[in-house]
């Protein structure tokens, strides 16, 4: 019995690893094709489409948005709705479930979110770019995870789990940072009647209610509410994802029921419309100099090594303290790869400057240093992952 239980609760982590890694081949080809578009003659009627307004507006509803909106206000809603189970999930049954599994994924999250963080703001503090020092903290897991199963059986099956469970706390930390960093001036009104659904839903999971249908009809209501009172809409995915029932053993829960239900549809749908909406950057001069500027460079290095330096950091002073170990048949070669891994920011990141900057100039520097950065990351994490393999055991790091 035990083994049958292990085996189904294994179900939605193999299911997800494998939908982030293909997802993230269909992410490739989609940037691909905005970047295409963006530097042809088709680039001003595909701006002007996702302008285009769409829904309705009355006194009492105000839904009508333009395209691009509905993309990065409701389409990723549904996104951060997964990310949402995934993380309860992984805390409840998962990798995240007790403080030996969980102690190293977390902290070497904190760290390969903090580092960039800080070496961005090193290099644009006082300038009208520091808002963005949010950008360098956030990884792909979806990239990330595509690169990791390039490599199949020449890295530890543990390494997988333990990017995983890295990426998902670092999802929550830029869940974090969104809700109370990059949330423009609050309405009252609306917050309240927010926190009240909320509230309401907290109340279906605690008297054992697993209609799913319960929770995502208020969870509709409560992302309207909250996406007028000021926070980013996408919070009520996770909000939501919260209420929803959970539970260990064999059966199949509402949670993991959705969980199900949504991998393949963010993955192949959502996640590529996102890219193909917001990856069209125009190839101009002044790129490059972007690049070189201290903006870009903030992006650049923070990204490039200070996702590495603070993964490998505070995953050493944990192993040392003997506050966490280091995943099964992986050294500290492979932690370095990781930790390249972690600096494909890509889509997250790109969420994060939409966020924190208006001025469309600033948003295409900031996409381009990301697709740049991301690209380099992948591919050095990649070479670094690869060449391991091939060196002997002695001459790997210690």
């Amino acid at each position: 019995m035990n083994k049958r239980i292990i085996k189904i609760n294994l179900i939605p982590f193999k299911e997800f690893v494998q939908s982030e890694a293909i997802g993230g081949v269909l992410l490739i080809i989609c940037v691909i094709i905005s970047l295409v578009i963006a530097n042809s003659s088709l680039a001003q009627t595909f701006q002007q489409f996702l302008n285009k307004e769409l829904g309705v507006s009355t006194l009492f509803l105000q839904l009508k948005y333009p395209i691009i909106q509905w993309i990065n206000d409701g389409l990723m809603a549904i996104f951060f709705l997964l990310v949402g189970l995934e993380i309860k999930r992984e805390l409840i049954e998962g990798e995240l479930s007790t403080p030996k599994k969980a102690t190293l994924p977390i902290a070497a999250a904190f760290g390969g979110a903090i580092i960039p963080a800080i070496i961005f703001l090193l290099f644009n503090r006082g300038t009208n770019a520091e808002n963005g020092w949010g950008i360098p903290m956030a990884t792909d897991i979806a990239f990330a995870l595509g690169v990791l199963s390039l490599l199949n059986n020449k890295v530890p099956a543990s390494l997988k789990i333990f990017l995983a469970a890295l990426a998902i706390v670092d999802d929550l930390i830029a869940i974090l940072v969104i809700a109370i960093f990059y949330s423009t001036q609050l309405h009252l009104g609306y917050l309240a009647m927010a926190i009240g659904i909320f509230a309401f839903m907290l109340l279906f999971n605690r008297f054992g209610v697993k209609n799913l249908g319960f929770y995502l009809i208020l969870g509709m209501f409560m992302w309207y509410l909250i996406h007028h009172s000021g926070i980013h809409a996408t919070i009520a995915g996770v909000l939501t994802a919260m209420t929803i029932p959970t539970t260990e053993g064999e059966v199949e829960s509402p949670l993991e029921k959705l969980e199900h239900f949504l991998i393949k549809p963010v993955n192949f749908i959502i996640m590529p419309i996102f890219a193909l909406a917001n990856t069209n950057i125009p190839f101009q001069g002044d790129l490059i100099d972007g690049i070189t500027s201290n903006f870009g460079l903030g992006i650049l290095v923070g990204l490039f090594l200070g996702k590495p330096i603070g993964i490998m950091c505070m995953s050493r002073i944990l192993v040392k303290l003997k506050l966490g170990k280091l995943p099964n048949k992986a050294n500290w070669s492979h932690i370095l790869g990781l930790g390249f891994l972690g600096g494909i920011g890509f889509t997250m990141s790109i969420f994060i400057a939409l966020l924190s900057f208006k001025d469309p100039e600033l948003q295409t520097k900031a996409k381009f240093a990301i697709l740049i950065t991301s690209t380099l990351s992948g591919i050095v994490g990649f070479i670094v992952l690869t060449l391991i393999n091939k060196r002997k055991p002695n001459e790997l790091l210690t």
